[in-house]
């Protein structure tokens, strides 16, 4: 402002005009919602893909739960049912849970008086089916995880070549503000881009991981259920 008298008096009005400019410019500030409507029509897809993953995530999230809880007594009722050749009673228990681990030992004793390579056959797929029921929609989160950041640069290269546009189409001298703004406004796709496939990779390895400790425990239930029959037969 004291810059501002001076020049005043000196009667520069150019001057004081082009660092009022620049005072107005410093002083405003630009927020985030101001900065996602800027990013441009890319920006739909984006949006589109983060509700995408945030639905998928919280979708399997919830299933993976479910199907982890498996009642700690459920196994050893069943052990319980089969040492005493009450094989109906152990299905009805198996039968009342809706996880996988019961589905498959529900199998295994429908089959029981067949040869135990057929029991292990068929309980093995179950557990496939199981797994397959599990993953179910993995694959597309980690698609949206690798293809909200190739948008976001697509986004940032359209953007670019839209300012670059404008900056060709000016006469005269070209405002750096008009440059600046279409360059910041082009890189807002790519940054939220990244943001929306780093979530979505974090997302993935997660539940991958949730799923891989979920099929460990089926595989080592269906061991304990197997050598129960070998010792019982």
């Amino acid at each position: 402002m004291i810059l501002l008298q001076t020049l005043s008096t000196t009667g520069d009005q150019q001057v004081i005009d082009t660092l009022a400019n620049i005072e107005d410019a410093t002083g405003s500030s630009i927020g985030l919602m101001d900065l996602l409507i800027r990013g441009g029509y890319m920006m739909i897809p984006l949006y589109a893909l983060f509700v995408l993953a945030i639905f998928i995530f919280v979708e399997r999230l919830i299933t993976l739960k479910k199907a982890a809880k498996t009642p700690k007594g459920m196994v050893d009722q069943v052990k319980m049912m089969v040492q005493s050749g009450n094989i109906q009673q152990a299905r009805m228990i198996c039968q009342g849970e809706e996880t996988p681990v019961a589905h498959m030992i529900a199998k295994g004793l429908e089959r029981i008086g067949h040869p135990l390579k057929n029991i292990e056959v068929a309980i093995e797929n179950v557990g496939k089916i199981e797994i397959y029921k599990l993953e179910k929609n993995l694959g597309l989160l980690a698609t949206v995880s690798g293809a909200a950041p190739m948008i976001g640069f697509l986004g940032t290269v359209a953007g670019m070549i839209r300012a670059f546009i404008g900056v060709a189409q000016e006469e005269g001298m070209v405002s750096p503000k008009l440059l600046s703004t279409g360059i910041y406004e082009a890189m807002i796709t790519t940054a939220t881009g990244l943001v929306v496939g780093i979530l979505a990779y974090l997302g993935y390895n997660y539940l991958v991981t949730q799923v891989s400790k979920l099929i460990h425990n089926m595989e080592y239930t269906t061991i304990e259920f197997m050598d129960l029959l070998q010792d019982k037969k």
